[in-house]
């Protein structure tokens, strides 16, 4: 993901999270030492991972490069771009929900912007969204609401792809049941407009920092409840499963042209469960949980150290870093278009 889940966190604390993009949100027409503090987490989140692929060895990561080739690098970038889309697909959807008819081109523009904070904390960086849909007269509340809806859609994807990759292991079905139990659970609630706005106003409003945050998260979620009816679920959960899949297929892919011979469900499986990791690590973008759990798992797969790290280090460059790049220039762009 994390999970992105993209690939690192996913909201599991909504209303914190809502908390840090009204933050980020206020600074943002782009200045603001709010705003610089915001630019300087994604700075140093660089310079720490490119600190972790120098401990790994930087000449394992270019040999690990030239094992896939200039066609393989292509190809994964190539998966990546086509996660970007989809999540998109997805975004736009939701923005209709809402009643916002925003024209493709400048809301794909706006969308990609907003990767190039993806290494925030929780990602809230890429709340800037909302910022720069200002101009198309789309509330905050709708903004975030529409951004929640799309972090918790990718959290459901990457749980399910971890609970398929966990079919490799017999033992494990009692888990897959009771974690596919769970994510119904979760489409239900979410799609009960009226029993979320009861549990809501149960909430007392004056009931101190934790239960505000409570209750902020159960407003966030009605707010966004044309974004959970059955259907739009539905859609946006397949959508988001390809998407993340297509990031899973390019990582098996890298694997085996590093002559790593794993089948696509434990490739799956590790790729998912790192980006779950990653959520779960509360770290920007993931960053160290997600690298730490694949690192292990290809280790323990029969794996050199170095290539596993060096394996881990491309398919994090071909992912998260790349969606970063692609956003930092489509926010150049918006803040022209904004001067």
């Amino acid at each position: 993901m994390v999970l992105g889940i993209d690939n690192g966190n996913y909201p599991l604390h909504p209303a914190a999270n809502l908390q840090k993009a009204e933050s980020v949100s206020s600074a943002l027409h782009l200045s603001g030492w709010r705003y610089r503090a915001v630019v300087l987490s994604v700075v140093c989140s660089a310079i720490g991972y490119l600190g972790f692929s120098l401990w790994g060895g930087w000449e394992d990561v270019t040999n690990a490069v030239a094992k896939v080739g200039t066609l393989g690098v292509a190809i994964a970038l190539a998966m990546s771009l086509f996660n970007y889309i989809l999540r998109f697909l997805r975004w736009q959807r939701y923005l209709g929900a809402f009643g916002h008819a925003v024209p493709w081109k400048d809301s794909m523009q706006i969308y990609l912007a907003g990767f190039a904070l993806t290494t925030t904390p929780g990602k809230a960086g890429e709340a800037l969204r909302g910022v720069l849909l200002k101009r198309w007269a789309v509330p905050y509340p709708q903004s975030f609401a529409a951004f929640f809806s799309e972090r918790l859609s990718d959290l459901f994807a990457v749980v399910l792809l971890t609970l398929f990759g966990l079919t490799l292991y017999p033992d494990a079905r009692p888990m897959i049941v009771v974690g596919g139990l769970l994510v119904i659970f979760g489409f239900v609630l979410l799609s009960q407009g009226a029993m979320l706005k009861r549990l809501g106003e149960l909430i007392p409003a004056q009931g101190g920092r934790v239960l505000g945050l409570l209750k902020r998260a159960f407003d966030v979620m009605f707010e966004a409840r044309r974004c959970h009816r059955v259907g739009m679920i539905i859609s946006a959960t397949f959508l988001s499963v390809v998407a993340w899949g297509a990031e899973a297929l390019a990582f098996h892919l890298i694997l085996h042209w590093m002559g790593m011979e794993l089948s696509l469900t434990f490739s799956v499986f590790v790729y998912a469960l790192a980006m779950l990791a990653g959520a779960l690590s509360f770290m920007p973008g993931g960053l160290g949980g997600a690298e730490a759990v694949m690192v292990v798992l290809l280790v323990w797969k029969g794996m050199a150290n170095a290539d596993a790290v060096a394996a881990t280090v491309l398919i994090r460059l071909a992912t998260l870093w790349f969606a970063v790049a692609i956003g930092a220039f489509m926010l150049l762009r918006s803040e022209r278009g904004m001067a």
